[in-house]
């Protein structure tokens, strides 16, 4: 079986506009769905998940015996190490933006903000959800993939 890509191919190189913070967070907000990247068995981990940002943190739901839900309620301190990817990249023309958080998460505990949040934020999966994760930003990057023209 062949498959012929030449259509979605774009003619011309790309060019990476580096994103502020306040433009990164805001192109984040604009998008429900991204990747949740922490450590498993001293391996990372990645899993899709939909979120909404509040406040500048990042706040997605789980459910229980899901590894992250472990792995941060067993956290001291700030709460765990993780990575947060979101994106909107274009598969034909290949422009877009991805944005990459890297911060704290930590288990909701209060019962007034996980309420707050299961109201806020709706999962995809069709599963109990009765956790959620905050991620406090501590350092934001992102990129912009814009043609390289004059």
């Amino acid at each position: 079986m062949t498959i012929d890509n030449a259509h979605t191919v774009p003619t011309g190189p790309r060019r990476s506009v580096k994103l502020d913070r306040d433009e990164a967070l805001r192109l984040l907000g604009s998008v429900s769905l991204g990747r949740i990247v922490f450590t498993r068995h001293a391996l990372p981990t990645v899993r899709p998940v939909n979120h909404v940002l509040d406040g500048g943190d990042i706040v997605i739901r789980t459910h229980e015996g899901a590894a992250l839900t472990r792995h941060t309620r067993q956290a001291g301190g700030p709460g765990v190490v993780v990575a947060y990817e979101a994106d909107a990249i274009d598969p034909e023309t290949h422009l877009g933006w991805s944005v990459v958080v890297t911060g704290y998460a930590d288990l909701v505990t209060d019962p007034h903000e996980l309420a707050r949040y299961q109201a806020m934020l709706h999962p995809w999966v069709q599963q109990t959800m009765d956790y959620a994760v905050r991620i406090r930003p501590d350092l934001i990057t992102g990129i912009r993939l814009t043609t390289a023209g004059p």
